[in-house]
């Protein structure tokens, strides 16, 4: 598991990848304004559960996987390299953007129900209207 907090222009976010079974899954959670120290193990103490509960669909990482030994001065420049980078992996972005494109149809499904549940409201209330007027009241 691991937890990323970078600031994106305009909040402070925290991004949560696990990987297992050779599949990653990221999770978003905004912080707002810059998170101390005990807000953030706040966040791992009382918040995870809810990030890691509404966590993205899978993406396969088979592809970033070594099954072949490597040359331990190759292990140590990635391991640095890794270090060096403080964002998140292009898998992580990736389930990212498929649970957003997933909450956005389920957004727009919703919403088609209200206008429509809206629509019929009205039309109902027009033919009542319309009968009350029809019995002269």
């Amino acid at each position: 598991m691991k937890l990323t907090v970078y600031h994106d222009g305009q909040y402070w976010v925290g991004i949560v990848e696990i990987e297992d079974q050779g599949r990653l899954r990221a999770g978003r959670f905004l912080f707002g304004s810059e998170p101390r120290d005990q807000e953030i193990l706040d966040f791992i103490a009382f918040r995870l559960g809810e990030v890691m509960d509404n966590m993205s669909e899978h993406v396969d990482s088979a592809g970033s996987e070594m099954h072949r030994r490597i040359n331990p001065k190759r292990l140590a420049r990635q391991v640095a390299r890794e270090l060096e980078q403080m964002g998140i992996t292009s898998l992580a972005q990736e389930a990212l953007k498929l649970e957003y494109a997933h909450r956005k149809k389920e957004k727009q499904t919703t919403f088609r129900e209200q206008r429509e549940a809206y629509k019929e409201r009205k039309r109902e209330l027009r033919l009542q209207k319309a009968k009350a007027k029809h019995r002269g009241k």
